[in-house]
């Protein structure tokens, strides 16, 4: 990745005051998927998008936790905290999957880049980026290799903006075919998720391929994500992490 990490602006005060933890949801909430199902050639962007929505206050608040606990420690052991956390997550969503089929194969792709935002969203939180700020939408799609470069992502995630506050307006475009549109979506979240359609379809059709084979494809594809997330937000230099707003 050759674009550097965007800059947040000025960060706010910490407050004083405890903010509760918020709630987030351990894979894409139900109209997420409506949106990626109707939209699944730019489902990475729905879900960056989303992501950065539902996540990143969770992320924030996380930060500003262990900063408090631990106000010595380095950005590098938090991150180190918020890897393992989220590998662990990646392992365990693909040895649990009980789902069988395409349909499958497409919940546990999703579930994983789920997973896999929240996991760069705490790491950009643990060396001071702000997990809020839009701008992590375009961190994500490019870290994911979804895009190449952040102009091409930030082009694509205002497409697919543009394209939800459509659906919202107008409703889908009508009746599609099932197969297709599941295939397509799969295909899409399996590329932003860093694991091949093919095995993952694999492990769904061969009886007993699948807790082996996702487990290990879903911690290795999280584990190089983590790599190339520590490695933008390390490069960024030392930052103050905006306190946590309110929901």
């Amino acid at each position: 990745m050759t674009d550097p990490a965007p800059v947040d602006g000025e960060p706010n005060a910490v407050p004083t005051t405890p903010v509760p933890p918020v709630e987030v949801p351990e894979a894409p909430p139900a109209k997420l998927w409506d949106r990626m199902r109707d939209d699944p050639q730019y489902a990475p962007e729905h879900l960056a998008l989303e992501a950065v929505r539902r996540l990143g206050l969770e992320a924030a608040q996380w930060a500003a936790r262990e900063r408090a606990l631990r106000p010595d420690a380095p950005p590098e052991q938090l991150a180190d905290q918020a890897v393992r956390k989220f590998v662990n997550h990646a392992r365990l969503s693909g040895a649990v999957s009980g789902a069988a089929g395409l349909p499958g194969a497409v919940i546990d792709v999703g579930v994983l880049a789920w997973t896999q935002a929240r996991l760069v969203l705490h790491v950009a939180a643990a060396y001071g980026a702000d997990p809020t700020h839009p701008d992590r939408a375009t961190d994500l799609l490019v870290l994911q290799r979804v895009h190449k470069a952040a102009q091409t992502a930030r082009l694509a995630l205002g497409v697919a903006a543009g394209r939800e506050r459509a659906g919202a307006l107008f409703g889908s475009a009508g009746d599609r075919a099932l197969g297709r549109v599941m295939l397509q979506l799969g295909v899409r979240l399996a590329r932003m998720a860093g694991v091949r359609a093919a095995k993952r379809m694999f492990a769904k059709v061969v009886p007993g391929a699948a807790i082996v084979l996702g487990t290990w494809a879903n911690s290795s594809a999280t584990k190089e994500l983590a790599d190339r997330t520590r490695a933008l937000y390390r490069a960024a230099g030392p930052r103050q992490l905006p306190g946590p707003r309110q929901p």
